[in-house]
């Protein structure tokens, strides 16, 4: 895994965002958000959808504030995107979209 991090919100809850490599073969890598109760319940999210060898090790990439806003606003709570240096922006998809091709 890239790297990652953690924001505790006022309401207690936390926003987890994991940087991992893409699944696809083009080197990139996928920036995923998840909104839960603690840090522990967010990587148990991902792993019951399929995202097994998800860890989060200290907090050195922790969402942005427009990252926590995103992520807030979806009804699922867990998102994705695509990121690096040759990827242009791109809108914030739900984990469904992601999932099956892991």
């Amino acid at each position: 895994m890239a790297g990652g991090g953690f924001s505790r919100l006022p309401s207690g809850t936390v926003v987890v965002a994991l940087t991992m490599p893409s699944p696809a073969a083009d080197g990139g890598t996928v920036r995923v958000l998840v909104h839960a109760a603690n840090r522990a319940r967010a990587l148990t999210r991902l792993r019951n959808l399929g995202l097994r060898a998800v860890y989060l090790r200290g907090n050195a990439d922790p969402p942005t504030p427009d990252e926590i806003t995103a992520v807030l606003h979806h009804p699922d709570g867990v998102l994705w995107r695509r990121t690096g240096p040759d990827v242009l922006a791109q809108l914030w998809q739900p984990i469904r979209a992601l999932t099956p091709t892991f």
